[in-house]
């Protein structure tokens, strides 16, 4: 008797640092995150540099980026295997919206809605902020989140004006 292949769903994860070696941290978690089988990587988008939306004032500049992955892991699964990578990351949840080290917010799981008390998909915010939407968009510009297109959607959103595309400075020896 055969078994019967694994279910592989696509979900898109976003990510988020403004602590630390933010550039390192980002592409280390990507890393971290698809270490396991149970999470390929499908595609990255481009880094962006924003400021940061919502919580403390004066807060550094967040880099930003989207991923798409497939993953074997059902939503809540997938979630604990975000805040694993977050922890190795040294990710301290001590003020909302805070600065940190390392942020991992399933942005969407295939199409599935979902509303408990640990996880809401689509991520409930991610139609209103331009730092997930512009860097998925130019991922995947066919994407769609809640039957709008995800570029659209990223024309709209408020934070618009402060997100750039994030061009790392060469690093001399």
């Amino acid at each position: 008797m055969s078994t019967p292949p694994e279910r592989r769903v696509r979900a898109v994860l976003a990510l988020g640092s403004n602590l630390g070696e933010r550039s390192d941290t980002l592409a280390s978690a990507v890393a971290d995150l698809t270490r396991t089988d149970a999470v390929r990587l499908v595609r990255a988008s481009p880094v962006v540099q924003t400021r940061a939306v919502g919580g403390p004032a004066d807060q550094p500049d967040y880099l930003n980026m989207v991923i798409e992955v497939e993953t074997v892991l059902e939503p809540l699964a997938l979630l604990r295997h975000c805040q694993a990578v977050e922890q190795l990351h040294h990710r301290v949840r001590e003020v909302r919206w805070g600065p940190r080290t390392l942020d991992v917010d399933i942005v969407a799981y295939a199409d599935m809605a979902l509303d408990t008390a640990e996880l809401t998909l689509p991520h409930p915010r991610a139609a209103e902020r331009a730092f997930v939407l512009q860097p998925w968009a130019w991922m995947d510009p066919q994407a769609t989140l809640g039957g709008a297109r995800v570029s659209d959607l990223a024309a709209r959103a408020a934070d618009r004006g402060g997100l750039a595309l994030f061009e790392p400075t060469e690093r001399r020896t």
